[in-house]
């Protein structure tokens, strides 16, 4: 007797439409764009032309790091400073989705980058989140 069989028509019906929305939704998280932001906290110590290049290096990701839908990167100017908590540069990268961030976690580009900074800096936060937005190829 088959699998099918043993649990019963309904019971097959509904195991292969949880199997569908399952292959569904992995396509939809595929699709789904993905964000990466990083605050850095760098050294008191490290000059605001050294901050520049940094930001100018992130910038050079874009067009040099396949699946980066959109990049922004700058020096922390807020006003806010009760909040600021010592962090000096802001970095967002959108990727086309989950995969392509990871790639680029450890592509050559982002992983020299990490090890010229690595020395200036004293603190990171990174948060990553899908993107409520479903990237449309071509747009």
């Amino acid at each position: 007797m088959d699998e099918a069989a043993m649990i019963g028509p309904t019971c097959s019906i509904q195991i292969e439409a949880t199997a569908k929305r399952s292959i569904i939704s992995r396509t939809l998280e595929e699709k789904k764009m993905f964000e990466h932001i990083v605050l850095l906290k760098l050294k008191p110590d490290v000059s605001i032309d050294q901050q520049e290049d940094a930001v100018k290096r992130v910038h050079a990701f874009k067009g040099n790091i396949p699946g980066i839908v959109d990049l922004s990167a700058g020096i922390n100017v807020t006003e806010e400073t009760e909040h600021m908590q010592g962090f000096t540069l802001g970095i967002r990268v959108t990727f086309e989705n989950q995969q392509a961030c990871r790639d680029y976690i450890q592509h050559p580009l982002h992983q020299h980058f990490l090890q010229s900074i690595g020395p200036f800096a004293e603190g990171i936060v990174v948060m990553d989140y899908p993107n409520e937005s479903v990237h449309q190829k071509g747009n």
